[in-house]
């Protein structure tokens, strides 16, 4: 089986929010549903980035701001929102920061990559009528939650800790948003996906000039392009799939490839966890479950 951008049906008609979607594989999916007829929504923090992406897109697109490392701007993002969003993309996101708080006092990855994201589904959720796809990452396989020190103010930091914890939480809360959304009869569906290893500019924000140089010389000889990183996020956001899915690629062990179904991590399928999450969340982001 295999998945690419010729298989996404007619988008005609559907509006859909995309986060990050100035560039990388956030902007990759922009680029697709736009192409497929879908009137598409870039919800990004730098504007300009943003118009300069949507230049390039053919179809319907808009350019909207939206820092989710301030729920300031999450708000007044969702408070200017009118009309349905047929499909909700939570792609934004930074991997492996030096510690640095947000507006609201988080740890960066946890408060852009989970928190925001997390205050943003709940305040729009009233609007979506189809699916939520949140974007994970392998590297969710090294993630910890840690309910008492989520945004390491007692523990010793570790950028890639901190990444991982981030990208557990996004299919944490994935899992729990499904399960809320059918124990409310809902017919809209949570699903998850991750891009494998791909050339995007994650790579460049670590701090580390060690970890530039590597990965600089990695991703040639495993990674994937932006476009091709997007197509497990298209196939979340557009195939025919269940509830709680994650979506992944196919070769050299999730690196590269056409998307598929595929596992996840013990931890990523602990309800009590996930429950646990949700409840922390809710608190840290005064935001909660409406529909």
């Amino acid at each position: 089986m295999s998945f690419s951008t010729n298989d996404i049906p007619d988008q005609s008609g559907r509006t859909v929010v995309i986060t990050g979607a100035n560039s990388g594989i956030g902007e990759g999916a922009a680029k697709a549903l736009a192409g497929a007829g879908a009137r598409v929504v870039l919800a990004v923090r730098d504007t300009k980035k943003g118009e300069a992406a949507a230049a390039k897109m053919s179809g319907t697109t808009e350019v909207r701001r939206l820092d989710l490392s301030d729920l300031a701007s999450v708000r007044a993002f969702a408070a200017a929102w009118d009309g349905p969003i047929d499909l909700l993309i939570n792609n934004a996101g930074v991997m492996a920061t030096p510690l640095t708080r947000t507006a609201d006092g988080f740890e960066l990855q946890i408060g852009t990559n989970h928190l925001g994201h997390f205050a943003l589904t709940n305040l729009l959720l009233p609007n979506v009528t189809d699916r939520v796809v949140s974007v994970s990452s392998m590297a969710h396989t090294i993630g910890k939650i840690d309910l008492d020190d989520l945004n390491w103010e007692r523990r010793r930091y570790s950028r890639w800790g901190a990444y991982g914890q981030s990208k557990l939480a996004n299919l944490l809360f994935s899992s729990e948003l499904q399960r809320r959304l059918a124990a409310a009869g809902s017919p809209v569906i949570a699903t998850a996906a991750h891009p494998g290893y791909a050339s995007t500019h994650l790579q460049g924000h670590t701090g580390s000039p060690i970890q530039h140089l590597t990965m600089a010389i990695v991703t040639p000889l495993v990674g994937q392009s932006a476009d091709a990183g997007a197509l497990p996020t298209l196939y979340a956001a557009t195939a025919d799939v269940h509830g709680d899915s994650f979506a992944g690629p196919s070769h050299l062990g999730g690196m590269r490839g056409a998307p598929k179904l595929v596992g996840r991590t013990t931890a990523a399928r602990n309800p009590q966890t996930a429950a646990g999450l949700w409840k922390l969340s809710e608190q840290l982001t005064e935001t909660s479950f409406l529909i």
